[in-house]
Formats: C-alpha cells, structure tokens, sequence
C-alpha cells in the first residue's frame, strides 16, 4: 500500500504532496513563533514555550485601543531577537506605525519591511508575489519571515474607491467576497513557505443578539482561513491615581490547535511593554502549584507572599520547577485529548521541506 501511495504521490507532479505519516507540508505546525507570554503561548499552542503557529495565519480582533497594534509589535520583537537574521514584513493599513514606534520598542527597524496598502486587491498581489519569491530561493538563502498585517478592517476595495471617486456612496457588497478569494490563495501559499502571518482586525457588536455578542468584520473568509483567532478586551490598571497599564483579556474564538472559548489574561505596560510572567499566578493557583492563603500565596517551598511582590521578581518565584509544572499543567488545560507527552516544541522551521 505504501509503494502504491508513493507512487501515484510521485505521478501527481504535485511537490507538496506527502504520505501523512511522513509529514504534510503546510498542514502540520513546523514550530512556534514566542509570543513575549507565557500565559498568551499558552492560550495559542498549549506550552508556555510555545506561541503562534510558524507556518499559519493569526488574527488579532478587538474594538479600537485594546492593544492589538501593541500584541503585533511584541512579537515582531521576540521573533527578530530570537532570529538575529530574521525579516518582519509589515502591512500597514492604516499609518499607524512609525520608525520612532519600532524603535523606541527596541525593534531592530532596518530588518522591518513597511508595505502601505489601500486595498485588498493590492495587499493580495504584493503578499502573493513576496511568498512566491520566497519559495523561489535556495533553501541555504531562505530566512525565516514573520508577515503582519494591520490591519484588515482598514482595507478598502477597487471597487469602493472606483465608487468614491465617482461620487457614490453606496456600500462595496463585495467586498467580503474579495477577501474570501484572497485569503483561498494566500493560505495554503503561507502554509507551503513556512511563513507566519499574524493579522489584526477590528470587531463590533452584533445587533439583535439575545446576548452580548463581539463579531469580526471581514465576512467568513478570514474566519476559515486563520488556524487561530483572538478577540481581545481590556480593563485598564492603576498605581495610585496614574494608569501604568492595560490588563487584556483574551479570548479564544476559534483554534484548530487549542480549546476554543478558553481565556487568559496579559498585561500591557506602558513603560515596560508585554509583561512576559502576567497571568501564570492565576493558572499556577487553578492548577494547585500556588495556593491561596487569605491575602498572600503560598509557594511551593512553603513561603507566603503578595501576588505584586512575585511579578516584581518573577524569576525568583517562577523556578525551572514550577515552569516545567505549569507546562504540564497548561497542555492538560488548553490542549485537546487527556493525554500529554511533555516535551520541547519544535523550533522555527525556515524550510519547510
């Protein structure tokens, strides 16, 4: 059976197709992009060391100023300091970004690449032509790639700006259906290159729901396209009077790698950015490796302290044996199935051959 699979394989002229046992190319996650949080890597891949699929499309969906920006630049951070020769192709929809915004980040701004666009029809065409030139390079010449765009709300139409221009004012009924139509060539493109592609957009409320609904603009294209989306909300966070920060809820509304409607907290910093340990104090307490004692927490070694006093020196409470703990414990939380192999994710695959 294998031999008669390898063959009509090999007849096919079809490069990517693989028997499933091996591998399949563009489907199968080829590693993990960190995130900056261990709590926001675990919600996505079910390891605190994981994050966003290497080889998939992420989306990013709040309501304005929730964060989503901010999210984006932290991974192009991570994934440029983690890939000293690592390239972050941005789409910029909405001149939004600035080299004084990726600078004072400290992302290295000569590796970023500013793409403006206006249009879905445009973003589709320098996306399509950058992947395929991509795939076109020696294997030895490839390094790894991280795509943004912010965000896809923001995109316009041909059409909508043709109608603009003449005058009309009508609604571009079309419009979903040219993002479906991009988004069914640039997936599997994506996949195939080993590229990730994180995606912000923006979300609104659906009118006449029984309950309070959050829905994300763009019609259902995106919605099949992405492996993960991630509706954000945020409460703000206060040190005496001044706010220092955003905490962002983040809820995730649909995973093909994790459990769907599973939710996690992180917390923005103004002045420090994405604070990596937020949020493991409270999974580290679902999950009995902390424990609650009136006011304080109790640590494994039998000391009590204040939940601030940890995220002060988090290395000093957050030990290699409570991370390797809290591991076990988000993969049975986050992950689909009982059964858990603990073990290192796999690291960024540039070629996905």
């Amino acid at each position: 059976m294998s031999d008669f699979l390898k063959s009509i394989i090999k007849e096919t002229g079809n490069e990517y197709a693989s028997i499933a046992g091996d591998g399949i190319v563009g489907s199968d996650v080829s590693g993990w992009v960190d995130t900056g949080s261990f709590a926001f890597n675990a919600l996505l891949s079910g390891s605190i060391r994981g994050g966003i699929p290497a080889n998939k499309i992420t989306a990013i969906a709040g309501e304005s100023a929730t964060g989503k920006t901010f999210f984006a630049l932290g991974v192009c951070k991570k994934f440029l300091d983690d890939h000293p020769d690592a390239l972050v192709l941005y789409f910029d929809t909405e001149s939004a970004v600035s080299r004084e915004m990726f600078e004072e980040r400290g992302i290295d701004s000569s590796r970023v690449g500013i793409f403006p666009v206006a249009t879905v029809e445009e973003f589709r065409k320098q996306a399509i032509t950058i992947v395929d030139s991509y795939q076109e390079q020696d294997a030895s010449e490839k390094r790894p790639v991280l795509m943004v765009l912010d965000s896809l709300g923001m995109l316009s139409t041909e059409k909508e700006m043709s109608d603009t221009a003449d005058g009309k004012l009508t609604k571009d009924m079309t419009r979903a259906q040219v993002i479906k139509s991009t988004f069914r060539v640039l997936t599997l493109k994506l996949g195939q290159a080993g590229i990730p592609m994180i995606m912000t957009n923006h979300t609104y409320d659906v009118i006449g729901s029984m309950f309070p609904q959050k829905e994300m603009g763009g019609g259902s294209g995106l919605k099949y396209a992405a492996s993960t989306i991630v509706y954000l909300s945020k409460r703000k966070v206060k040190e005496g009077t001044d706010v220092i920060g955003n905490v962002i809820h983040c809820k995730l509304f649909k995973s093909r790698l994790t459990k769907e409607n599973s939710m996690i907290d992180v917390m923005l910093d103004y002045e420090k950015g994405l604070n990596p340990y937020y949020g493991l104090v409270d999974i580290a307490l679902k999950h009995e490796i902390f424990k609650k004692v009136s006011t304080r927490i109790e640590m494994p070694d039998g000391s009590k302290v204040y939940e601030k006093s940890i995220y002060k020196d988090p290395e000093k409470y957050f030990t290699d044996d409570v991370m390797e703990k809290l591991d076990v414990a988000v993969a049975k939380e986050f992950r689909y199935g009982t059964d858990v192999v603990e073990e290192e994710p796999p690291t960024l695959a540039v070629d996905p051959e």
